[in-house]
């Protein structure tokens, strides 16, 4: 195992892996990334699904099976993910048992096109979960307004959820509560909360992006000298938020029952500017009870670069605060970037599916043209 990955683990940082393939699942690539690499989840999405599907020879058997049987994109999409899903739960079940139920989970997210709509999206995280069929799971639920609802009665039916898109501190405290709540309403519902769990999908590099963009429009040298920080800035504040959340009379009162608290998880930790460090949102985001997903370059930056020197979240919130407060003064408001930041990633996740069903639909047909001749 890679020295610098399992310092990271032991400073109390959950390694996921951000990708999920039929290649990975059946070469054992993935397999040799938990050993190796101390990789103890999997985090996927659309586009995820959509570069795996491409690869045309992995999935040759079943979309051809699946042409055969007329079955629509849509469906085909569902049978083909959940799949993967429940495979790669599959392989991650030891260490679900090894971490007490804590790691070893694999996500797969509702319609992005449900985001908006609080029924549905519940009525599909039920469907998903009982499609997948392995407690070691979790339904992605985006954190949008009417998401919040939807995560607290997923959880209430007994069903983990990773919430995802999570830009503001705001909301980031609206989803602990719409946690909380789940969990008060599953305990009501007799519900085994000793194996319920969640996520908070935190994202980090996209935050900088817009901000940055910003401060080179501005241009000054006060500008310039505050690029690269409001993504870790913004991420601590919120582990913040969650110290006192979970440090609360009504969390205490909900962990009688066995509940364990849900852990901050940093998303598109990946650099989108080449300039900075590969390993900027690993390294400083180090502290005991997080999750950090990430593609596998950052997994194999981190590998040769990072230096693990303790916790790099606590203790100097205030510096935190005054990023933000300096972001203000230069005329760069934080509410309306992370409301930008969020529309955007509905948007993003909408476009990310219609490209799976692209994907999907060309290899149905592909399939169904071989057929025929």
């Amino acid at each position: 195992m890679n020295d610098r990955l399992k310092a990271l683990a032991d400073a109390g940082v959950s390694i996921w892996l951000d990708d999920l393939s039929r290649q990975r699942l059946t070469s054992g690539g993935l397999a040799t990334l938990i050993q190796d690499a101390h990789i103890s989840g999997v985090t996927t999405n659309p586009t995820i699904f959509a570069k795996a599907i491409s690869d045309a020879d992995a999935y040759a058997e079943q979309v051809s099976r699946l042409a055969a049987e007329g079955v629509s994109t849509d469906e085909a999409i569902r049978v083909i993910t959940t799949d993967d899903v429940r495979d790669a739960a599959d392989l991650f079940k030891p260490v679900y048992d090894d971490t007490d139920t804590v790691d070893g989970r694999v996500s797969i997210e509702v319609e992005p096109s449900l985001a908006r709509d609080t029924e549905k999206t519940i009525a599909q995280a039920k469907e998903l979960w009982e499609t997948v069929g392995r407690d070691n799971v979790f339904v992605k639920i985006p954190a949008t307004q009417e998401g919040l609802p939807a995560i607290t009665e997923t959880l209430a039916a007994g069903i983990s959820v990773n919430v995802t898109l999570i830009f503001s501190l705001e909301r980031y405290k609206a989803v602990a509560d719409a946690f909380l709540s789940g969990l008060e309403k599953a305990i009501e519902n007799g519900h085994d909360v000793t194996k319920l769990a969640s996520v908070a999908s935190f994202f980090v590099s996209r935050v900088d992006t817009e901000v940055d963009k910003r401060l080179d429009a501005i241009g000054t040298d006060e500008a310039k000298a505050l690029k690269g920080k409001a993504a870790v800035a913004n991420a601590r504040l919120a582990f913040e938020a969650y110290e006192e959340i979970f440090g609360s009379d009504r969390w205490r009162e909900i962990e009688t029952a066995g509940a364990k608290p849900q852990r901050p998880l940093w998303a598109s930790t990946g650099v989108k500017d080449p300039s900075y460090p590969p390993t900027l949102y690993v390294d400083n985001l180090v502290t005991r009870g997080v999750v950090n997903t990430m593609p596998e370059a950052t997994i194999k930056a981190v590998a040769e670069h990072s230096e693990v020197t303790g916790d790099t979240v606590r203790g100097d919130y205030a510096a935190d605060r005054k990023v933000i407060d300096d972001l203000e003064k230069l005329g760069i408001s934080y509410d309306e970037v992370v409301q930008v930041l969020e529309d955007e990633g509905v948007a993003k996740f909408d476009a990310s599916w219609s490209e799976l069903q692209d994907t999907v639909t060309a290899a149905l047909k592909s399939a169904q043209q071989g057929a025929a001749k």
